[in-house]
C-alpha cells in the first residue's frame, strides 16, 4: 500500500510532540509493510536539511520538503481579523511552492491513501480530489478548537479572551469541514474520535494512539536523588501557560514543604520575559534547550506535566512513561492516556494536590517504583508503535 504523508511541518529532529507523532507513525507504517512518502512545509522555525535526516530513517520513509518562512506576521493577522472567517493559523500555511510539489508528485505517481496531519492544509484537499483516486484521511493529532476555548476560559485578559473565543470558533468551523471532506478519519483518542464523528457521521473512523517505540526509552536507574523536572517547547501556548502557573501557584506552596527544593526546567524557545522570570525563583534552575530530552528526564526521574489547556495525547507524558518515571499532571494533562491514578501517574487537581504529590514521590522510593514500572508497562501493552501502526494500516487497506 503506497502511502502519502501530507504535514504542515517536517518532524525531524522529533523534538515536540507533533513531530514525534508524525515521525512516529510514518516509522511504523513503513515497518508494517506500507510504502511511505512524507512530504513536509519546512518551516524557518523547525528548518533542517532533509539531506541530513539519518539514512535509517530515509531507508524506511522517504521525505520530501519545501521551504517557507511561515512565521506570524502582525499586518496579516489583522487583515485576516478583520475579512476572514479562516483562522489565521491555517493561512500561514498556504504555500505556492508546497501546492506545486504535490500537484507534480500527485500526476506522477499513484497514492491509496493521502492523510493529511491535522486540519490545516485543508485547502490542499480540491487539489488531490482533482490529481489523485486516494482515499484522503485526516490525521487528528488533537481537537483544535477546544485548546483555544479553553485558553479563553482561563485568561483573565477581555481582549485575549475574546480572540481565543473567536478563533476556537474559526478553527472548529475548518475542522469540520475537514472532517466532511475526509474519507477517513483518525483520532489519536477515544474522546476525540467521539468529538470528531459529529462533525461527520458518514466517515470511517478509527482511534490510533500515539506511538511509542519502547526500545529507544532506556528506563531511570533506581538510587540517586529524585528530583521533577519540567520538558516541553516553551512557543507552544498550553506550555507556557502551565508552567506560568506552576511557577505561582505551585512553587510558593512547593518551596514550604519540601524547603531545598529544585525543580530542573527545560525548553526551547521560551520568551525573553519568562526566560528572566525562571532564573528569578527559588527553587527553580533553568537550563534552556537542552541537546539529549531523554537524558535530561531520566536524571531528574520525576516528571511534572501541569496543563490546564489541551487536547489530543500529550506525547511528553507517554514518554516519560516510557522511561519508567514518576508522572505527575493534571486532569487535563493526562485525557487520552487511559492512565489510572496512582497506579500509572499521579492526578492533581489544585496547586495544594500537585505539591504533595511532588512531596509524596520524592520522598517515596517505593512509590516511585511502582510508578514507574506500571507506567511503562501501560506504554508497551497500548502505545507501541509498531502495533497501533498495523492496526491503522489494517484499517486503510
Amino acid at each position: 500500500m503506497r502511502i502519502l504523508i501530507l504535514s504542515n511541518k517536517l518532524p525531524y529532529p522529533p523534538k515536540d510532540g507533533g513531530a514525534i507523532a508524525t515521525l512516529g507513525l510514518a516509522e511504523g507504517l513503513a515497518d508494517a509493510g506500507a510504502e511511505v512518502t512524507l512530504l513536509a512545509i519546512n518551516t524557518k522555525k523547525h528548518y533542517f536539511p532533509v539531506e541530513e535526516i539519518p539514512v535509517g530513517l530515509t531507508e524506511k520513509v522517504r521525505f520530501l520538503a519545501v521551504s517557507k518562512d511561515t512565521s506570524p506576521r502582525p499586518i496579516h493577522a489583522v487583515i485576516n481579523l478583520l475579512f476572514s472567517r479562516r483562522p489565521y493559523i491555517s493561512e500561514r500555511f498556504k504555500c505556492k511552492a508546497f501546492t506545486v510539489q504535490l500537484t507534480s508528485l500527485l500526476q506522477q505517481e499513484d497514492f491509496d491513501i493521502v492523510q493529511l496531519e491535522g486540519p490545516y492544509l485543508e485547502h490542499l484537499v480540491p487539489l488531490i480530489s482533482k490529481y489523485s483516486e486516494a482515499r484522503i484521511s485526516l490525521r487528528a493529532h488533537n481537537i483544535e478548537h477546544e485548546i483555544w476555548a479553553r485558553r479563553a476560559g482561563n485568561t483573565r485578559n477581555p481582549a485575549a479572551g475574546f480572540y481565543f473565543r473567536l478563533l476556537a470558533r474559526r478553527i472548529r468551523r475548518l475542522e469540520q469541514e475537514m472532517a466532511l471532506e475526509s474519507d477517513l478519519v483518525v483520532a489519536i483518542s477515544e474522546r476525540d474520535r467521539e468529538r470528531l464523528e459529529k462533525f461527520n457521521p458518514d466517515a470511517k473512523t478509527i482511534t490510533v494512539p500515539a506511538g511509542i517505540d519502547l526500545s529507544k526509552y532506556e528506563p531511570v536507574q533506581p538510587g540517586g536523588d529524585p528530583w521533577p523536572c519540567f520538558i516541553g517547547a516553551l512557543d507552544w501556548a498550553p506550555n507556557e501557560e502551565g508552567l506560568r502557573w506552576f511557577i505561582n501557584r505551585v512553587m510558593p506552596i512547593l518551596r514550604e514543604v519540601q524547603p531545598g527544593i529544585l525543580v530542573h526546567v527545560a525548553g526551547r524557545n521560551a520568551p525573553a520575559e519568562l526566560v528572566s522570570l525562571l532564573r528569578s525563583i527559588p527553587g527553580i534552575q533553568y537550563h534552556g534547550e537542552v541537546d539529549d530530552a531523554l537524558a535530561f528526564m531520566r536524571s531528574a526521574s520525576i516528571l511534572v506535566v501541569p496543563l490546564l489547556t489541551g487536547s489530543g495525547i500529550r506525547i511528553k507524558i507517554l514518554e516519560g512513561m516510557a522511561c519508567g518515571m514518576s508522572v505527575i499532571t493534571s486532569p487535563v494533562g493526562c485525557e487520552g492516556i487511559d492512565a489510572e491514578d496512582g497506579r500509572h501517574l499521579l492526578i492533581a487537581d489544585s496547586p495544594e494536590e500537585f505539591a504533595r504529590n511532588i512531596q509524596h514521590t520524592m520522598t517515596d522510593p517505593a512509590l516511585r517504583e511502582r510508578l514507574g514500572r506500571e507506567s511503562r508497562r501501560l506504554v508497551k501493552e497500548k502505545f507501541d508503535t509498531f502495533t497501533v501502526a498495523s492496526g491503522l494500516l489494517g484499517f486503510y487497506k
